[in-house]
Order: C-alpha cells, then sequence, then structure tokens
C-alpha cells in the first residue's frame, strides 16, 4: 500500500475510533505487518509535528490515539465549556439511557443499538460526568457505566431506581439484536 495513503486510512481508522486503539488492530484491519504500522503511524506523528496541524498521536505501550494539540487548549476548551453549557442532545439521551439500562456496555453495543457511531456522545457525557468508562482484561476497549453523578442528579440512590428498569434492563430483542451483530463470523472462528 502507498504510504501516502496508508496514513490517510489511519488518520481516518484513529478519527472514528475515538479512543485508544491496538496497533495489532490497525495492522490487522490494514492487512500490514505491526512493525510497517508502527513505522506508518510514527510518520503520520511526525507530519502532524512538521505541518503544525491541531492533532497529535498518542502513544501508549501498544495503544495508539488521535487527540488534540495542547497549545490549542484554550480554543477547544471553549468548545467544550459551550456543550456542557447546553442540554443533552437526543442523540446524547439516547446513549445514556442505554448506558444506564444495559450498562455496563461497551462503545460497540451500544454503536449496534442506536445504529450510528457514538464516540462523540460518549466523550460529551464522560466530560458532563454522567458516565464513566472502566477497562475490562475480558474485553476489547472499555465498558461505560452510569456516574454517580448520574444517580445524584437523578436523586436516585440505585440505577435499579429507574422507571422500569427491570424490565428494560434485560429486554430480549436488545439481547437477541446484540448477539446477532456481535458474533464473529464463523470464517473467522478459531479451529476446533
Amino acid at each position: 500500500m502507498e504510504p501516502k495513503k496508508l496514513k490517510s486510512i489511519l488518520e481516518s481508522l484513529l478519527f472514528i475510533s475515538g479512543e485508544p486503539i491496538r496497533t495489532s488492530r490497525l495492522a490487522k484491519i490494514c492487512d500490514i505487518p505491526k512493525n510497517d504500522m508502527e513505522a506508518a503511524l510514527g510518520e503520520l506523528e511526525q507530519d502532524f509535528k512538521r505541518e503544525e496541524r491541531g492533532l497529535m498521536i498518542i502513544f501508549k505501550e501498544d495503544l495508539v490515539q488521535l487527540a488534540t494539540d495542547p497549545q490549542n487548549q484554550e480554543f477547544v476548551n471553549q468548545l467544550v465549556s459551550g456543550e456542557l453549557g447546553s442540554d443533552l442532545s437526543r442523540s446524547s439521551l439516547e446513549t445514556l439511557s442505554i448506558v444506564a439500562y444495559r450498562g455496563p456496555i461497551s462503545r460497540v453495543q451500544i454503536e449496534v443499538i442506536r445504529g450510528v457511531n457514538c464516540s462523540y456522545v460518549l466523550r460529551s457525557l464522560l466530560l458532563r460526568g454522567l458516565v464513566e468508562r472502566k477497562e475490562e482484561s475480558d474485553v476489547r476497549g472499555y465498558l461505560y457505566e452510569i456516574s454517580f453523578n448520574f444517580l445524584k442528579n437523578l436523586g436516585i440512590g440505585n440505577v435499579k431506581d429507574l422507571p422500569e428498569w427491570e424490565k428494560l434492563s434485560k429486554n430480549e430483542k436488545v439481547a437477541e439484536l446484540l448477539k446477532t451483530n456481535l458474533q464473529e463470523p464463523e470464517e473467522n472462528a478459531p479451529p476446533s
């Protein structure tokens, strides 16, 4: 693959992920060796620095994430504080409801239920302190759950105090949707 095209693909993947992603996963997606992936990420990082772009790449062990340049913090803070001062959007309320009734839940599972990318919405809910994320060793990525702040703002002592929690948290149609959409294709299943 042409280096320029690979860097373009990586920039798109890092942007759409919105969360740290393993370099090995990126290598698999792009169908290239891991060391070639690491080299391409290093080149992309240098491009961002050299061109004084508003983005940077953060590395931590085998994880990589796209982030904003700290030099633009003043402007980013204005945007974020504007978001936090406004009411929750419909997509934020939908996502928050899914996390409240189905959490802990992964971003991928939320996206299966909603049918759209939820990275931006989850970031907003995290910044508002309404959801928390935790990393689980048996799951790729993070699991999202409601925060104490969410419970405090609603004036409830437990997530089970939400309206119709028992019925909605165990909805069989949602469980089947998640099961159907998150199963590995048979050709990718490990041999028995």
